[in-house]
């Protein structure tokens, strides 16, 4: 869930917003994108001076695994084994960096995590500097999910990463805002709303804001909806043959007349997720609903604050959709390959994915780890006692097989904070804005 810092605008900052507040878990976390204190300029792998070895592990942003134990345990159950973790805050910073190590063949740590934005590049660009994890011992290709397996595999099969968890989304609504406005409160009546069609999701903006409580909005912005829309849809920004086609792609226009046509109702705040004006709204309770991964449930809980528990409810999105999930990997240059391949393997099994989950709310990539009852029967004590658990492994579960690309995190990028932007916040028409975004991504990425 992560919890993970990125930087924050939807694709950028997936997850890792702690999950405090869920009911089986017993401590409450602190907020996402907090980077470990951990030296990020070196390795550390190697031997302590005690006859240990040292494994480093690179990640950006909290993963979890330091938060629930299991780099104690996993030193326990192997004596000789030390772990180092090396936090970059965010992503953008981590994953160029990251690039540029695999090319040198050189200041690797002995596991790198990947974002799933990035996974496809690196499949696609890096595999030969990547071990194929997909073969090594314990790893069960039945044990993660179909999508999440098949984003990390290299065209000639190689696995390149193993997923650490996911992020289906969900919507997070106020039941006192959807109440003040003459909708469903429940979540079972609210998700029929607009159960299977993002469309129905928009008609509850314009039924929402008919009788809308004074200075509120139906949802916080024209980019989350985008967002949410053009991932349920297997094709976005890339053809089959991996060619850059979002010009031509049913999911992007769909996606995109969506976000206008909420834009157009005054559906929205005009808010920048992850800007300090978008937490100041959760505050101040300004918008109805937002669509939410499920790793986004600590940052509501943490921006809104215990004024408004139990006012948040979750309710099925309108279609399975996926945001956010990371990977292990280890690269061949790495100085522990072994032990780190090991370490890694450990790490994403099933067990190990639903115990992260009840301390840090990072929903599994697991399909045997989603059916636990640790992870399915979780509920949210903040979110009405949302059965949580059960909600997102549904959606996980049913989310497509996408075609991921190379840029697709750029493109996203800029059709959310240039194209939707200039129309939502500038005033510009739908198609100034989309001429916007179409020539950043021009400028910015190599047909």
């Amino acid at each position: 869930m992560r919890i993970h810092g990125h930087t924050y605008p939807l694709h950028r900052r997936r997850g890792r917003l702690a999950a405090a507040g869920l009911a089986v878990v017993l401590t409450t976390l602190p907020l996402a994108g907090c980077a470990d204190d951990g030296d990020s300029g070196s390795s550390g792998s190697g031997s302590d001076g005690n006859g240990k070895t040292t494994l480093s592990v690179g990640v950006f942003g909290v993963f979890g695994y330091k938060q629930a134990g299991l780099y104690d345990e996993y030193e326990k159950l192997n004596p000789d084994i030390k772990i180092k973790e090396n936090s970059t805050e965010r992503n953008e910073d981590y994953y160029p960096a990251l690039l540029n190590h695999l090319a040198a063949g050189a200041g690797l740590n002995d596991i790198q995590a990947a974002e799933v934005q990035n996974i496809n590049e690196l499949a696609t660009v890096q595999s030969d500097k990547l071990v194929d994890l997909g073969k090594a011992d314990g790893v069960k290709k039945s044990d993660f999910l179909d999508w999440k397996w098949n984003q990390a595999k290299a065209e000639n099969g190689k696995i390149i990463g193993l997923g650490t968890d996911s992020g289906p989304m969900a919507i997070c609504y106020r039941k006192d805002l959807f109440q003040k406005a003459g909708l469903p409160t429940e979540r079972e009546e609210v998700g029929k709303l607009w159960a299977g069609d993002w469309k129905k999701y928009v008609d509850t903006g314009e039924t929402y804001m008919k009788s809308a409580p004074k200075g509120t909005t139906f949802t916080d912005s024209a980019a989350g909806l985008y967002n949410g829309a053009v991932s349920s849809y297997p094709h976005q920004y890339y053809s089959e043959d991996g060619e850059l086609d979002y010009k031509k792609s049913e999911g992007v226009k769909a996606s995109w007349d969506l976000a206008m046509r909420a834009v157009e109702g005054k559906m929205t705040g005009k808010l920048k997720q992850f800007d300090k004006d978008w937490d100041q709204a959760y505050a101040n309770g300004t918008f109805a609903s937002v669509i939410c991964p499920s790793w986004m449930l600590a940052y509501i809980q943490e921006k809104a604050g215990d004024k408004a528990e139990g006012q948040w409810d979750v309710a099925a999105a309108p279609e399975p959709a996926n945001w956010g999930g990371s990977f292990l990997t280890v690269p061949e240059k790495a100085k522990n390959k072994e032990e780190a391949i090991k370490l890694a393997t450990w790490l994403t099994a099933p067990e190990q994915q639903a115990k992260v989950f009840q301390k840090a709310g990072n929903l599994p990539s697991s399909q045997t780890g989603l059916d636990l009852p640790k992870v399915k029967g979780a509920k949210h004590s903040y979110f009405n006692n949302a059965p949580i658990g059960e909600i997102f492994s549904k959606a996980a579960k049913d989310i497509p097989v996408s075609i991921l690309g190379p840029k697709d995190q750029i493109i996203k990028q800029h059709i959310t904070d240039i194209g939707i932007l200039q129309v939502e916040q500038q005033g510009k028409s739908p198609d100034q804005g989309w001429d916007a975004a179409v020539k950043k991504i021009d400028d910015s990425v190599e047909d």
